[in-house]
């Protein structure tokens, strides 16, 4: 399957990035160290009115690692093999970091990137997937940013565009497809063929899922679910190619964090793992395809939480890795932006998908996984920057 990608072999040639002259990976961020924890989590929280005493409680899951986050390291890593593969097929574009919530804030790397001249920015968010949470508010944080810049008298504001969904990329699900593969093959051989895939994304509040994607989408999970669900099926379908084995596969959720009286996506992964107990499951994977790296919602409700679950039930499991910097990813990333780059000069261009969905959109329409109180937000229809 690795074959589908657009990778090519020899050097790019000169301009095919135009009209993008650098390229941004926008991230979450996360704590460093101890002391960050608490300021990181009220960056998070900021609006909600949580209690400075709860978010030290909260804290405790990045305290049990040293108070250090992994995703931070893991945008390091990635961006070195962004700009490997970059080197390696002559595209001279340099390759920013900025996050949302911890350093490198966002606002600050546009600013350097504007002191750099760099004018026309490509954006790649590490969220895969339409929601509110996973693209409209790193929109809006883009938003934020250029008016800071704007009211610190800068001249020229640079124009970003968010790079479109990547879940369904071959570069994005092929290596996902190798870790189940890696994990079935760790099992036991007596629960191996009877095993169960397990996928895992982050919980949202119904509401958000069924308002994500296009407004001709929403209702039913809105494309939050229809695209996680699209993947599932592409990997299972992909196993059982390699394999032979028609395994049982659900959608399951992970992570809320919400007040107990708003509904969020169901079922949650202990949960499930406990009905797959009681139903003589011989052993489950848990393939966690809505996060690109093994940041800290995969280790600790993934690898702690999940996997002392099972252990408690007496059931196997295992976990599949997510993307991470692995290489296919990083050329996907590369043909992401050249196939923008393409359309934004008036070419045609195929678009790399598997699934059944397709290609998503390059710019986000007006209504596209609306907030609660509407904001402004950059690299859409409805932005305020052109």
């Amino acid at each position: 399957m690795s074959d589908q990608l657009r990778a090519p072999e020899a050097p790019v040639a000169e301009g095919l990035a135009a009209p993008y002259d650098a390229l941004l990976l926008l991230s979450f961020g996360g704590p460093e160290g101890p002391d960050d924890v608490v300021p990181f989590l009220e960056n998070v929280t900021r609006g909600r009115g949580i209690p400075r005493e709860r978010l030290k409680e909260v804290g405790q899951h990045y305290f049990g690692f040293g108070g250090v986050s992994p995703i931070n390291g893991q945008n390091r890593e990635l961006l070195d093999a962004l700009r490997k593969d970059f080197a390696e097929h002559g595209l001279d574009l340099p390759v920013y970091w900025g996050n949302r919530n911890w350093a490198p804030y966002l606002t600050d790397v546009l600013r350097e990137m504007a002191a750099d001249g760099r004018r026309r920015i490509a954006v790649l968010t590490t969220s895969a997937y339409a929601s509110y949470s996973g693209c409209r508010q790193y929109r809006e944080n883009l938003a934020d940013a250029l008016a800071a810049l704007a009211d610190e008298g800068v001249g020229e504001l640079p124009r970003v565009d968010k790079l479109r969904h990547y879940f369904n990329h071959p570069g994005f699900v092929q290596p996902m497809i190798d870790g189940v593969l890696t994990s079935l093959a760790g099992l036991p051989a007596e629960v191996r063929d009877g095993a169960h895939l397990v996928f895992t994304t982050h919980s949202i509040p119904t509401a958000a899922a069924d308002a994500s994607g296009p407004t001709a989408e929403h209702g039913g999970g809105g494309a939050y679910v229809k695209q996680h669900l699209d993947v599932a099926k592409v990997i299972t379908d992909a196993v059982r190619a390699e394999t032979g084995l028609e395994l049982p596969w659900e959608l399951v959720y992970q992570s809320r964090s919400g007040a107990p009286h708003i509904p969020w996506l169901e079922p949650d992964i202990c949960d499930h793992l406990e009905v797959l107990h009681g139903a003589g499951a011989p052993a489950a994977v848990m393939v966690p395809i809505g996060f690109v790296s093994d940041h800290m919602e995969v280790l600790y409700d993934l690898d702690t939480e999940a996997t002392a679950k099972a252990a408690e039930l007496g059931l196997p499991v295992a976990r599949s890795a997510t993307v991470g910097a692995d290489p296919r990813f990083a050329a996907a990333v590369r043909d992401l932006l050249l196939e923008r780059a393409a359309g934004e000069r008036g070419e045609s261009v195929e678009r790399c998908a598997l699934g059944l969905l397709g290609a998503g959109h390059d710019l986000c329409a007006v209504g596209c996984c609306p907030a609660r109180a509407p904001r402004p937000a950059a690299a859409g229809a409805d932005s305020p920057y052109a």
